[in-house]
């Protein structure tokens, strides 16, 4: 039997596979292939799980120390021009397979559940294969043209799944934005890629790094050259990976459905970027300028999106702004030389946040029963409360994730958070100092969100309540004669659409298994996975790189490390107390402490600080505007040199047709004619 490392190649190829097969079988045989749903989705499963099987074979090769894998062979050539494709099975490469194909599977599986009465469950579980089958294709890629060109189909299929619910104008909206948006990050990855391979003649992730140092060694680079084409490439992290300023199309991003954006923003899209970077990391380390551009743009990220979330009352956006934030720590890390505690956090939070999403969506899923399908109202947790007795499975992996997430030791995103902030405290004092206070917020509005949403009473039957939201969401649409909905049916959810199901009314219940299952699954390596990165003896950086594993037990010095740790746990303990206080036993009220005392300060951060409303006019609107000036030149310039080389071909046509005489003697008096015209010519000229 072959070694997994020998066909890595398989991984991503079985999820293609069934997307295939299933796609192609919704374009010619779409009603009997949705008929047969269950079918579909048992056998897209089973292709992803060979996938994860194959990987955890590879993983557990790795860790018992069988040499990392690289085959090759010359895709394109010309001379002595070559283009080398393949695959690539190192540590890190392992390790990103086994979580991208867990996260997967436990996501297929959630939403046999969520998905169970939308029409479009054949089409959602082939996006996902897909959306599956082109990470897992990035992560084995030799090199950065192989990584672009995965790079772009993990793009596309994010805009597809976005925007699944394309006939609502919210998702048609985040679709386009998250389009337009990656796009920028995109186009400077494209242009860094080639300015690297120009400099030195290689797509390779070790040679471009070796090139590059020689280049500067023998001063055939100007140092600007180089930087710049890294700050270029750093550009497709910055959008995929959602860093300020380029992340404001992740939030919205939650007009998908629930499944999707725990697979975006644990294990796919997200941490593309971030796996990227890791990748670099040897060119990266060239530039302390870059460097610090990285930490920079990674500690406004981390700062920016906790700061947001803290005034969001929408379940779902307060997640995405968390998962913003932790993005931020992560490229802290890289920022600081310490990619490994980067990746060690990547797959920590990949597992609470993913538990977290889904948790959220077995919320939104059971208030739909009594709120209706509207998201203003399933996902605003004023509408919450009391759901803890209600939904017990839920509610415990909510407050495990939540408890993951602040850094509360031993669960897992206490180790990982930790060595970030002990790199960046080492590297960037005031890096760090901010990284802290942001750790603080971060335990703040999760806890926020945990007792807005399952403890104190249940607050969804509030009709004045309902009102306000919908009217303030400007969805007062009582007088629309054209088909629209009224606010009545809004009210009680009695709203059709050829997506979701007719509401049920009743008590809000715990979900189905399929649903239920996941979120027990995740909260074991919420809690457990963090000890295998313990900074005296991780077992994850001796994986990853063994010499960097022995100097860090040789240099753990636990003086150094308990009072950052202590500081670190101390802080998240005054943010959970605060929110305690503020939003379980309701003693300070924090609209009369803060938001009535520093009323521009909340209406800044409420406002997203106002970075929506510039994207939208320099990105959707200045995006739609050049789209317009492009469709004017094509309809006047471009149509108009057609229909006139159009004009000018028939009437020379029809000119020369009456030429067409069949006659000898009539062709010979032409040309004749010609050479006495070319005599007169040349006589005058003389």
């Amino acid at each position: 039997m072959p070694q997994a490392s020998e066909i890595a190649w398989l991984i991503p190829v079985f999820p293609l596979i069934g997307a295939v097969i299933s796609g192609l079988s919704l374009i010619s045989i779409n009603e009997k292939i949705n008929k047969l749903r269950e079918v579909v989705a048992i056998s897209l499963l089973s292709f992803v799980g060979i996938s994860a099987v194959i990987s955890y074979k590879a993983l557990f090769e790795q860790i018992n120390g069988y040499q990392s894998v690289e085959k090759l062979f010359v895709w394109a050539s010309a001379g002595d021009f070559q283009i080398p494709m393949g695959f690539i099975l190192d540590p890190l490469g392992s390790v990103m397979l086994s979580l991208v194909t867990t996260i997967t599977l436990l996501v297929m599986i959630y939403s046999h559940g969520y998905m169970s009465h939308d029409k479009g469950y054949v089409r959602f579980f082939t996006y996902l294969a897909l959306f599956s089958s082109s990470m897992l294709g990035l992560i084995i890629s030799p090199n950065l043209l192989e990584i672009y060109v995965f790079w772009e189909l993990v793009g596309m299929c994010s805009y597809l799944l976005v925007g699944f619910w394309y006939d609502r104008d919210g998702a048609a909206h985040a679709a386009q934005k998250a389009f337009v948006v990656n796009r920028v990050g995109d186009f400077g990855l494209l242009l860094g890629i080639l300015g690297l391979f120009w400099a030195t003649k290689s797509f390779d992730f070790n040679d471009i790094a070796v090139g590059i140092s020689q280049s500067l060694a023998d001063n055939s680079l100007p140092n600007w050259a180089p930087l710049l084409l890294c700050f270029l490439v750093f550009l497709g992290p910055m959008a995929k990976s959602a860093q300020f300023p380029l992340h404001v199309w992740l939030p919205d991003a939650m007009e998908g459905p629930t499944p999707i954006s725990a697979l975006i923003h644990a294990a796919t899209m997200v941490a593309a970027g971030v796996f990227l970077v890791a990748r670099l990391d040897p060119l990266y380390t060239l530039f302390p300028t870059m460097q610090f551009i990285i930490a920079l743009v990674g500690t406004i990220t981390c700062f920016l999106g906790a700061s947001i979330a803290l005034t969001q009352m929408d379940l779902k956006k307060g997640l995405a702004y968390s998962t913003v934030s932790q993005l931020g720590y992560m490229m802290l890390a890289m920022g600081c030389g310490a990619p490994l505690a980067g990746i060690f956090h990547l797959i920590t939070h990949a597992c609470f946040k993913a538990m977290l999403f889904l948790g959220s969506g077995s919320v939104i899923h059971a208030m739909e029963e009594v709120v209706g399908h509207q998201p203003i109202l399933a996902q605003d947790m004023r509408l919450m409360g009391g759901l803890r007795k209600k939904m017990p499975y839920t509610s415990s992996t909510f407050l495990i994730g939540c408890v993951a997430i602040s850094g509360i030791p031993p669960l897992a995103g206490f180790w990982s958070k930790d060595e970030i902030l002990g790199n960046a405290f080492i590297s960037y004092p005031a890096f760090w100092f901010i990284g802290f206070m942001t750790a603080g917020m971060t335990a703040f509005y999760m806890f926020r969100l945990y007792f807005l949403t399952f403890e104190g009473e249940f607050r969804g039957n509030n009709q004045e309540l309902k009102a306000e939201l919908i009217n303030a969401a400007g969805l007062n649409i009582d007088e629309d004669k054209h088909g629209e909905e009224s606010q009545e049916d809004l009210l009680h959810g009695d709203v059709d659409s050829e997506d979701i199901h007719e509401v049920e009314h009743g008590e809000v219940h715990e979900s189905p298994w399929s649903m239920t299952f996941p979120l027990v699954f995740l909260a074991f390596p919420s809690v457990l996975i963090g000890f295998f990165g313990l900074p005296w003896d991780s077992k994850f950086i001796n994986l990853l790189n063994p010499e960097e594993a022995i100097d860090l037990a040789k240099n753990f010095d636990l003086k150094e490390f308990l009072p950052l740790a202590i500081a670190s746990v101390l802080i998240a303990s005054g943010g959970i107390t605060i929110a305690y206080l503020a939003y379980f036993v309701k003693k300070i009220d924090l609209s009369i402490l803060f938001s009535s005392r520093f009323p521009s300060i909340n209406t800044f951060l409420s406002k997203k600080w106002y970075l929506d409303e510039i994207n939208e006019k320099l990105f959707v609107k200045g995006s739609r505007r050049l789209a317009k000036e492009v469709l004017e030149v094509d309809s006047k310039v471009v149509d108009g040199v057609v229909n006139l080389t159009g004009l000018v071909t028939l009437g020379s046509g029809e000119g020369l047709k009456y030429f067409e005489t069949g006659r000898a003697q009539f062709y010979a008096l032409i040309v004749f004619g010609g050479v006495i015209l070319l005599v007169a010519i040349f006589g005058l000229q003389s």
